[in-house]
């Protein structure tokens, strides 16, 4: 009963037009003063020891690395070395965003900044070359959404504050899908451009590419600075986000020169805010996991499920389909913070491991970015291509659909997630 009054209000809230953080803080604090007896004291207590983790301290130097990186000219440099590497294929150019896309997803961790900073400047090229405003559209809003699974990813960071699981051996779990996932995405451009018979780049030589290579490596080293940090036990990956903000500075300003330095405070401060607003969310997010622990839901859904014979299988795929629900209408970061509290005490307790059950809830979130009504890499991809929604919806579903088909596979096949940390000894 109590679960239905928490989840009633909160979704009459959201349905108001109400932020998120908001809705969720008005929900706890009017199911706290009405419906229970818990004291003041010990909601203050959890509020403060709830924030009080040093992995939280990732997300502002993420934040802030990616926003140096898409200004700085690094999105522009990827672009051209990863067109001379696969321009001169079918599809080339739209290869080319797939693999951009995937190497700038490893040095921000922000889906929609992977989409604003490779679409803004690799779809008017796709257009001059001869594509169709629908095909790169398509490939940009998909593989934008590699930016929360191939590490390092804001999402991964907020699913280990909610379920205290390490954030390194989330990292690392999401290598070998964020891989896998970008081919998948490479397979389905490569298979259309095909089909038909799209330009194709001329093939570019060896010294064209070394060149192109050459341009980039700063920018690429920024991903053996954060994964061979991590993996070698340098730094932590909170210390790794703190590494990266200052590479990327360095990058932008002195290296690449891309942005001058009255142009950094700019960039702080539009950290700051991004930082500040997931901040409030995940302070909201604390009391509604609190409410929901305090009033056992976790625990009564779990004991519900393994009494009615559910297992792993009617499980996972309950799971699947309440994230894709929820995509519909929530960004990835409020939906991992309101449902991870929820659905891991279950999952624990049918023997899933943290860290396959963490990739599974972000590759739904990739996905729920991508599909309608209010994807938030449609709406990104919207304002770049000054396309509707609804033309949108049409122009991704090729990769949509194979990201489902993907999705299935993740769930269902845990050593593709846990294979490259097993191996690592970062799991056991």
């Amino acid at each position: 009963m109590n679960a239905a009054i928490i989840f009633g209000l909160l979704l009459a809230l959201m349905l108001t037009g109400m932020p998120i953080s908001i809705s969720l803080g008005l929900t706890v604090l009017s199911f706290l003063f009405t419906m229970t007896q818990v004291p003041l004291e010990s909601v203050a207590l959890k509020l403060f020891t709830g924030i009080e983790k040093f992995e939280i301290m990732a997300i502002p130097f993420f934040i802030l690395a990616g926003n140096f990186l898409t200004h700085g000219g690094v999105a522009k440099r990827m672009i051209n070395f990863a067109t001379s590497m696969v321009g001169h294929w079918y599809g080339g150019l739209g290869l080319a965003g797939v693999l951009a896309c995937a190497l700038f997803a490893a040095v921000s961790g922000s889906s929609p900044a992977t989409v604003v900073a490779i679409g803004s400047i690799l779809l008017p090229a796709m257009v001059r070359a001869g594509f169709p405003n629908k095909f790169g559209a398509g490939i940009i809003t998909t593989a934008g959404a590699l930016g929360i699974l191939i590490p390092p990813s804001i999402v991964m960071v907020m699913y280990s504050v909610a379920t205290n699981t390490s954030v390194g051996a989330l990292f690392m779990a999401g290598v070998v899908p964020g891989l896998a996932l970008a081919a998948v995405l490479g397979g389905v451009t490569w298979y259309r451009a095909k089909k038909f018979d799209y330009p194709r780049q001329p093939k570019a030589s060896a010294a064209e590419r070394m060149k192109a290579f050459k341009e980039s490596v700063w920018g690429l080293l920024l991903i053996v600075v954060v994964m061979g940090g991590i993996y070698t036990g340098m730094f932590t990956p909170t210390e790794a986000a703190a590494m990266s903000a200052m590479y990327a500075f360095f990058v932008a300003v002195f290296i690449y020169r891309d942005m001058p330095l009255k142009d950094v405070p700019k960039v702080l401060l539009n950290s700051a805010n991004m930082s500040a607003m997931l901040l409030y969310i995940i302070t909201n997010a604390v009391l509604f996991s609190f409410i929901m622990t305090n009033e056992n839901i976790p625990q009564a859904l779990a004991e519900w499920m393994l009494g009615n014979g559910l297992g792993v299988i009617a499980f996972l795929l309950a799971v699947n389909v309440l994230l894709l629900l929820a995509g519909n209408f929530m960004e990835p970061s409020s939906i991992v913070l309101i449902f991870a509290p929820i659905l891991f005490p279950v999952a624990m307790k049918l023997g899933i491991d943290p860290v396959h059950f963490g990739i599974i809830m972000v590759v739904n979130m990739e996905v729920g970015m991508c599909h309608p009504p209010v994807g938030l890499n449609l709406y990104v991809a919207s304002g770049i291509t000054k396309m509707g929604i609804t033309e949108l919806t049409v122009a991704v579903w090729p990769w949509l659909l194979s990201m489902l088909v993907f999705l299935g596979v993740v769930t269902y096949w845990p050593d593709l997630s846990l294979s490259f940390p097993r191996m690592l000894g970062m799991i056991s």
